[in-house]
């Protein structure tokens, strides 16, 4: 009897579990059903087109898709995000990272060349016509001392003058004015007060007149054809190119020609490129080091000492001057070297250069806003290497895009920047 009791109790039970099951099914089946009815098919181009069946835009005529509506709110990203204009807002995962504040050590970086030191640059001219009969310097480059003989003349103008000098002289020595003249036109014409005496004193002209050095240097040939009155050029390029001299025993000269550019060898200065946006961290005695391309390891120690006023014919860059001691001749004219200008600490908001992209007028930045990427425009100050200075336009608590070039990528969206100018 008591075994029908158990059998009869478990009989129950399952008929109770089957009936339970029974009442869910169509619950189930109509929460399936409700899924099923939330499904909307939509346009990838028009996104306001929503349907509840397959088919075709009937804008376009591309075929809908499917669209969930839970879906898309679980991405947090609603149709009003996805219908933002395009040149000023993107929606992105990329990275994010925010400004720091803090003081940075900050340098500019140029290349450039060494060069003569043109403050020691002293012409030697012909003061008269003449032919030149003996020429003591034989190269470019040749050593020479204020005093030393450099070549001799034959000029019939020189000659005239000296006997004009000597007839005065001899038949008129109480015409003290007239003497004072003859003597000192012999003398601006360039000889020496001795050799003046010495004509006065022999009564004999000089028919090869010694002309002698007052500058002390290397000697660098000028161009024959350089005449009075056209123009001189320094560059160390054009003297080089003018092996062997061109003036030579036998040369006829003319009044004010150029003949020898005598040039101190022990001062040079280094000739340093600077790009335009990083001349506002240029001071003058600014500590520059310089390394030097052709001997790997040697480097010099300047200072800033000259930033030229103005851009140079088809020059985007400023120049800046180093002055150089080259007292034992280890530095070459013409060398390339690198430059690298502390410029001290910059304390302010920085940011990777990668998150800045320059526009030219126009720097950005993509402001991260929930989903969406918003551009605004920065001022920027000093950068290195890996940084860039923000002066205005962002905050601490502000968080932007790691790479601001990913999120531009459009030859429009950079046209359209630069047309409207981002606020």
């Amino acid at each position: 009897m008591s075994n029908i009791r158990a059998i009869l109790s478990v009989s129950l039970v399952v008929l109770l579990t089957v009936a339970a099951c029974d009442q869910k099914q169509p619950a189930a089946k109509s929460t399936m059903a409700k899924k099923m009815s939330d499904v909307k098919y939509t346009c990838p181009m028009h996104p306001q087109i929503m349907e509840d069946h397959p088919g075709n835009c009937p804008i376009c005529g591309m075929d809908l898709v499917k669209r969930s509506g839970q879906a898309s709110e679980g991405s947090g990203i609603s149709l009003n995000t996805v219908l933002q204009p395009v040149n000023s807002s993107v929606i992105s995962s990329v990275g994010y990272i925010m400004p720091v504040q803090r003081a940075v050590t900050t340098v500019i970086s140029g290349d450039g060349y060494l060069d003569f030191d043109t403050r020691t640059f002293n012409n030697i001219a012909s003061r008269f016509t003449g032919r030149i009969e003996n020429l003591y310097i034989k190269y470019a480059f040749q050593e020479i001392h204020a005093g030393q003989r450099i070549f001799d003349i034959y000029s019939p103008e020189l000659i005239t003058a000296q006997q004009d000098l000597i007839f005065v002289t001899k038949n008129s020595p109480q015409e003290t004015g007239l003497v004072n003249a003859a003597r000192q036109k012999l003398l601006l014409l360039g000889m020496t007060p001795a050799q003046v005496e010495q004509v006065i004193k022999t009564g004999k002209a000089y028919y090869s007149l010694p002309v002698y050095s007052l500058y002390e240097g290397h000697v660098h040939d000028m161009p024959h054809t350089q005449m009075a009155g056209s123009p001189v050029s320094n560059t160390a390029t054009d003297y080089a190119n003018n092996l062997p001299l061109s003036i030579k025993e036998g040369t006829y000269v003319e009044k004010g020609q150029t003949l020898f550019n005598v040039v101190n060898p022990h001062m040079l200065w280094a000739i340093i490129k600077i790009d335009r946006s990083q001349v506002s961290g240029l001071k003058l005695n600014q500590k520059v080091q310089i390394s030097l391309l052709d001997r790997p390891g040697k480097s010099i120690s300047g200072k800033v000492n000259f930033i030229e006023p103005s851009l140079q014919d088809g020059d985007k860059a400023t120049s800046i001057r180093v002055y150089l001691d080259n007292m034992d001749h280890e530095l070459k004219v013409n060398s390339l070297i690198k430059a690298v200008i502390q410029t001290g600490e910059a304390n302010g908001l920085w940011v990777p250069r990668s998150a800045v992209l320059d526009l030219g007028r126009t720097q950005l930045v993509w402001l991260k806003r929930g989903s969406l990427y918003k551009a605004r425009q920065v001022y920027t100050g000093v950068k290195n290497d890996k940084e860039i200075q923000i002066t205005k336009g962002l905050s601490l608590t502000d968080s932007l895009a790691s790479n601001a070039q990913y999120l531009s990528d459009s030859e429009s969206f950079i046209k359209i920047q630069n047309h409207d100018q981002v606020q």
